[in-house]
Formats: structure tokens, sequence, C-alpha cells
């Protein structure tokens, strides 16, 4: 063979063999990091779903396993091995529990995922039916000391942007409150602590309604058909298995919304009102900029001129005048409503 030729072959072999093997960088090495990862991913999704199970007081089993991961049986039972291996969870009459290292373990990644989910409703103008899905893979990412750094910087909260509480550093982790929509019979009245973001086409359809927690309810119909109700004095209609996924804790009517209580989408030019509150439904840097603009409970606010070709309408508040779309509007509450002197 021809020594150049012999050459160039000899060094395409080096060339491939620290391409493949060179520590660290080489594709062997993040081949290897690549399964690892996998198989961490499937480890802890497979904790939280025995947490979840627990939590719910509901069996936990390889099928059940298999269906929520997505993956085969055979994969599942890989799976169970291995995490009974490293002491996670114990096997009992085919049903599966969490150890209280298991444990422990699950509670780490769902306080990831609870934190993400609050910094993105609170710092972010991201959708909310996209904030599941980023939690879901920023929990196998950050570590335990960027997760408490964040935590800090958006006030350490206890509970998410849907309600659930969030695990402490220390793993305690309160106990849910309150019941099932469907359970309220006709003219009770709660207000919502939690909704349930899976199924992720059940929870659009919550999404859609402009329902979020903290909101005021008054049940006018259940039946076995449909609940109606008025949420923050807008009729909303659900049916009863996307009502499931509502909680709510009952109140009494006098801790319902006043019925004086309006949108500031309802003021017109030359009235004044004072501010009660920005709705929840109103989060992130839409909720900072309404505040930064001096749009807070007190504050006073008349309407002074609306667009014609538009859905803009010019407010004054504190002696500055500020445009406002209607879907931000919608979600302010007004009271004291009053024509200005001049006018």
């Amino acid at each position: 063979m021809n020594p150049l030729v012999s050459l160039i072959l000899f060094g395409l072999g080096i060339l491939f063999v620290m391409i493949t093997f060179f520590p660290e960088k080489g594709l062997y090495y993040k081949w290897k990091r690549a399964l690892l990862s996998t198989e961490r991913v499937l480890i802890e999704d497979a904790l939280k779903h025995l947490y979840d199970c627990e939590y719910r007081r509901v069996n936990c089993t390889l099928q059940s396993i298999a269906g929520n991961l997505n993956i085969s049986s055979d994969k599942a039972a890989e799976l169970v091995e291995r995490l009974e291996s490293l002491r996670l969870i114990t096997s009992e009459n085919g049903n599966l529990h969490l150890t209280k290292s298991g444990r422990s373990y699950a509670l780490r990644v769902i306080r990831v995922h609870r934190i993400w989910e609050k910094y993105l409703a609170d710092e972010t103008s991201i959708p909310e039916t996209d904030w599941h899905a980023q939690a879901e893979v920023m929990e196998h990412e950050l570590t335990p000391a960027q997760v408490d750094e964040l935590a800090a910087r958006i006030g350490n909260p206890v509970v998410d942007p849907h309600g659930d509480p969030i695990p402490s550093e220390d793993g305690d982790l309160p106990g849910k409150e309150g019941e099932i929509l469907t359970n309220l019979s006709e003219n009770d009245f709660a207000v919502i602590t939690h909704i349930e973001d899976e199924p992720e086409t059940v929870y659009a359809q919550i999404v859609a309604l402009g329902l979020h927690p903290g909101m005021q309810i008054h049940v006018l119909e259940n039946s076995p058909a449909r609940m109606v109700f008025e949420a923050d004095g807008d009729e909303k209609i659900l049916a009863p298995v996307i009502a499931s996924n509502i909680t709510v804790k009952r109140i009494s009517r006098t801790e319902e919304i006043r019925k004086d209580f309006k949108t500031l989408s309802s003021l017109k030019p030359g009235e004044k009102a004072e501010v009660i509150k920005i709705s929840n439904a109103l989060r992130g840097l839409q909720r900072r900029r309404l505040m930064d603009l001096g749009v807070v409970p007190g504050a006073e606010i008349s309407a002074e001129m609306e667009n014609p070709f538009g859905d803009l309408t010019a407010y004054r508040v504190k002696d500055t005048v500020i445009a406002l779309r209607k879907n931000q509007t919608d979600h302010i509450y007004i009271k004291n409503i009053e024509r200005l002197k001049n006018e």
C-alpha cells in the first residue's frame, strides 16, 4: 500500500478514536451521559408518579407506571427493578410504595417543578398552558442550590400558580384543602383553591374560560349535564368531567364578591372610581407593568377617552395618562363609580 495512503488512514483512525473516546467530550462519553440522563429522567418521573398515587391514596402498579411514563411494560419492569435496587421503592402484592429515601427524592423533584411554574407565572409572559411542559423539563435540570436561589428570588412561595402546595427545603408538604367543584349545590358560594393542570386538553378548556385559583364563585346550577356558576361576576358553563378538575373551598355568602364591584372596562369616559384589586389572571410582566403605572388597590382612576378604531382606552392614574386594552381592564376590579365634576 502507498505509504501516503497508509499515513492518511492511520491519521483518520487516530482522529476517529479521539472524536469517539476523547475524555468528557467524545461521542462515547456523550452517549453514556445521554443514557444516564434518560435513566435519571425515568427514575424521577416514576418517583413523582408514585408520590402522586400515595397523595391521592390510590394504588401504584407496574402498569400504572408504564401508562403514566408512556413506556412498554418490559421497560417499566426494568425501571421498577432499578428503583428497588436503589432502595427507593418497595413492592407488596403487586403494589409499589416509596421508601423514605424515595419519598424525599420525589419531593425534591416536585419542589423544582412547582417553583419553576411559579417563576413562569410571576416573572414571564409565557402562556399558562405552557407552564407545565416547561417545568417538566426544568425539574430534571436545576440543582437544589439553583432551586433555593430561585425560590428566594420570587419570595419563597408556598403554593404554585395552580394552587398546589410547594414542598419546603426540608421536604414538608401541606395537605390539599377543599373539595371538587361538582360537590357544590345550587346557590353555594366558594373560592377556587386549585386547578388540575393535567390532562392538558382539560386544563386548556379551564384556562380558556379565565378560571384561576382565588376566584370566588356562586353556583347557579349543578346537573348531570352541566355546571353553571358565576365567577367574578361572569357566568361560566362546564361539563361535570371538566368541573371535577377544579378544587374549591366553601365560603359564606357574606364573603362573596360585593355586587357593586365592577371591572375597569365598564368605566365610561368622564367617570372615576377606586381600584379594588387586580385579578390573579393578570400575572408576570403584565401585572408588574400595571402596578408600576400606579394601578394598585386604593388608587383613583378615571376614564379619559376611548379609541374608536380599537380596544384601547386612555385612563388617568396619579396625573399620568395610560392606555390599556380590554383584556387587561376586564381583570381590574373597581368600586365607587362617580361622574367627574367637570363633566
